[in-house]
């Protein structure tokens, strides 16, 4: 009988988890396997061997220097300290290993639960084009196109011209928006495919690309899956990913403010058979593109745990990480879809340490202050603490600032406040801009797309509104000290009337 078969029949239940990842995300895994009674073991590098993660785990092994391929990028070094320090399972996180099919089954191989889905799956889901071949059975709408890999440029121009312009160039084995490239014209075409290839070579090792129609006035709005080894399959509704800069998210938002009831049950309902199509389990999150005629498009799936999951755990109240081990463990799902509602509604900023007056290009520096907000229905996922340096070797995310209310505009409202009690010096963050997108009108009213970011935003419309809010403080401050200049000045006065009845 294999690993899995034995998980499945519970014969195995883990008590020594190894986080293969590093900051908030690790952290944030962490203290769900305290919870679970489960104890962890953090890896680290060397620049990162004072880090919040590091000093919760019970515990901790270096995994080398700074850079990723010589640290969290090293699977044999880090299977080997599973297996020396007698871990059961290696949680991967998001980034770093998480998608790798070849670490998940050298995991396996070695005889230790891979806390994530099947190699198989994420081969198949890894590359979009073996991803649309896999849901296409299931009749799940799809952006026209060619669904194989395209090297030729007078075939590419063929396709271009039969599904007309403007084109979507991307890589087969990118994401990030890296091997991607916009189309407008044939005359571009040739040029565009050259770069968006020697991208994806450079980035995935993959200089594979493909065509489909470039949607224009796309949201990008994702489903939370979840699968256990015994067939069962949920969705925990949808997540708003549409506020992205350089197609990267920055904003994220449950419930979505387009979808309808009708429309949610249908993507639920095709994101479960895109699970299903490649006998998916574990955590996982489909992705569609949906037109201004909130037609949806599938786009591809994430095998992993999203950077974003908190907005779904805070409207469910179910906590992903916990339900991942429990299905790596081979427990059934404890809950059916019928079980599952939307509480209210959270939005998610994402905290880099970017400089957004500076066209979001990494603050790299040394944390001199540091306060994080409290308060009712504000959730931070941090990685940071005061005096640390953000080191120029990974993702410069800082933290993952979450908000919840009965509805969109009290998490919104809620999470304005936070931003203003987030207090973080020493580097430039995107707290800034993510006080700029909650007062925008369009966001307000939930009429935006992923154009949102280049049709609102400019560096000085940001200098503007912090030029008028530090007018506004300073009104308010003089107003402030005007009344109490008055009020002293009453008291004085009673004083003295007192003295002289004397």
């Amino acid at each position: 009988m294999n690993l899995r078969a034995l998980v499945a029949h519970k014969e195995i239940h883990m008590q020594k988890i190894l986080v293969a990842n590093r900051g908030e995300i690790a952290l944030r895994i962490m203290r769900t396997i305290r919870k679970m009674g489960i104890k962890s073991v953090a890896v680290f590098s060397e620049p990162d061997r004072n880090a919040p993660h590091v000093l919760f785990a019970d515990e901790a092994v270096c995994l080398g220097a700074g850079p990723a391929n010589q640290s969290y990028l090293n699977g044999e070094k880090i299977i080997a300290f599973a297996k020396k320090l007698g871990v059961d399972g290696i949680h991967p996180g998001y980034g770093f290993l998480s998608e790798n099919a070849g670490f998940a089954q050298m995991v396996i191989d070695a005889g230790i639960i891979f806390i994530g889905p099947g190699p198989a799956a994420m081969r198949i889901m890894g590359s979009k084009l073996a991803a649309k071949e896999c849901v296409r059975q299931y009749s799940i709408p799809m952006v026209p196109g060619i669904d194989k890999a395209i090297e030729d440029i007078g075939l590419a121009m063929e396709v271009a011209d039969k599904i007309g312009y403007p084109i979507l160039i991307k890589a087969s084995a990118g994401g990030g928006g890296k091997g991607m490239r916009v189309v407008e014209s044939e005359s571009e075409l040739e040029e565009q495919m050259q770069r968006a290839t020697s991208e994806a070579k450079s980035s995935f090792g993959d200089g594979s690309v493909f065509i489909e129609k470039y949607v224009s006035s796309p949201r990008h709005i994702e489903i939370q899956v979840l699968a256990d080894q015994h067939g069962n399959v949920v969705h925990l509704f949808e997540r708003e990913c549409s506020i992205q800069r350089r197609h990267q998210k920055v904003v994220e938002e449950s419930p979505s403010t387009v979808l309808t009831p009708e429309l949610r049950r249908e993507m639920g309902a095709a994101a479960v058979m895109v699970a299903k199509s490649c006998n998916y389990t574990s955590t996982g999150t489909v992705e569609f593109l949906m037109d201004d005629q909130l037609n949806f498009y599938f786009l591809e799936m994430n095998t992993r745990l999203q950077v974003e999951h908190p907005v779904t755990e805070m409207i469910t109240g179910k906590d992903l990480v916990e339900e991942q081990i429990r299905i790596a463990e081979g427990e059934p799902l404890s809950f059916t879809q019928d079980d599952l509602f939307i509480n209210g509604h959270s939005v998610e900023l994402r905290v880099y340490a970017e400089d957004p007056l500076n066209d979001f290009l990494p603050s790299i520096g040394t944390i001199t202050t540091y306060r994080k907000p409290t308060g009712e229905g504000v959730r931070v996922d941090d990685g940071y603490e005061e005096g640390m340096t953000i080191p120029l070797y990974y993702d410069p995310m800082i933290a993952k600032l979450v908000t919840h209310g009965k509805d969109r505009k009290q998490a919104i409202q809620r999470m304005k406040t936070a931003i203003g009690a987030y207090l973080i010096e020493g580097v430039s963050t995107t707290l800034p801009f993510g006080k700029f997108v909650f007062e925008q009108p369009d966001f307000l009213s939930g009429n935006f797309d992923t154009h949102f970011v280049q049709d609102h935003y400019t560096p000085g419309k940001l200098l503007e509104l912090q030029q008028g809010n530090a007018e506004l403080a300073s009104l308010i401050a003089l107003h402030c000290w005007l009344n109490a200049q008055k009020e002293t000045k009453v008291a004085d006065t009673m004083a003295s009337a007192w003295k002289k009845r004397k």
